[in-house]
């Protein structure tokens, strides 16, 4: 039997673990990133390091907000005296890793369940600096500062339409000729860059419900998989080896 053929949309500074974990688990991955993420040293984030003593919490959403400060101003994080939340493993490890203790990560690996987390303990009152992506949904910032937080927003990288198209459009093409078991897909901007690039939606979204199986990371991704009408599954703990796992459990059966 041949070895699965498992395509990889995540950027590919952030692709490197998944590959090895499809490797590991017996498949073959394709890397076309749908998705690319540049650190930005923008004002908003000037703004942010220049009340770093003002904060009560700061919030790290990805591992490409800590690579941003630390290239921009390497003595930000080592200085910081708040408390810290993270959504992901990852990001909560790369935290670690740079001397940072984390106070609160939560179960559900989404901006909703960090706010939830956040009501059950009663923060409120408090001066929260998110850095992040601008272009990342507005529902953390918004329902933390209606919990009566002011929220520092802070533009530290940008999401950026894939530099390399022609990787994106030989996924395309394997896909149409059947050469792809399964492809994931790890946020919205994922797979709405993918649609952005596909010139048939409609043939490519009954390719990706019928011919291969079509896996998310969670349910946030998982709704604008639905937008397009595209049958999918995730994982019940959103991170990339569950998703993994559960990939190739599902082939497995099939």
């Amino acid at each position: 039997m041949s070895k699965p053929v498992v395509a990889i949309t995540r950027p590919k500074d952030r692709a490197k673990k998944a590959c090895e974990i499809v490797k590991e688990l017996g498949g073959v991955p394709v890397l076309a990133p749908t998705l690319d993420l540049e650190p930005v040293n923008t004002e908003s984030l000037k703004n942010l390091v220049e009340r770093k003593d003002d904060l009560d919490w700061i919030i790290f959403t990805s591992p490409t907000t800590i690579v941003s400060l630390n290239k921009f101003y390497p003595d930000f994080i080592k200085t910081l005296s708040c408390k810290l939340a993270v959504i992901g493993n990852k990001t909560g490890k790369l935290a670690e890793k740079n001397g940072m203790t984390v106070d609160l990560m939560p179960e559900d690996f989404t901006a909703e369940g960090l706010i939830e987390e956040f009501k059950k303990r009663g923060i409120t009152d408090k001066v929260i600096g998110i850095p992040r992506t601008a272009s990342a949904r507005p529902v953390l910032p918004e329902e933390l500062e209606k919990l009566g937080n002011e929220i520092i927003l802070a533009e530290a990288y940008k999401s950026l339409f894939p530099m390399d198209e022609d990787a994106v459009k030989d996924l395309i093409s394997k896909i149409e000729n059947r050469e792809i078991d399964a492809i994931t897909f790890t946020s919205p901007l994922t797979v709405e860059n993918f649609f952005e690039i596909v010139d048939d939606k409609q043939k490519i979204s009954k390719l990706l419900s019928e011919n291969l199986l079509t896996v998310c990371i969670g349910p946030i991704t998982a709704k604008v998989l639905e937008k397009y009408g595209i049958d999918h599954i995730y994982p019940d703990t959103y991170t990339v080896p569950d998703m993994m796992e559960l990939l190739f459990k599902t082939l497995d059966r099939c």
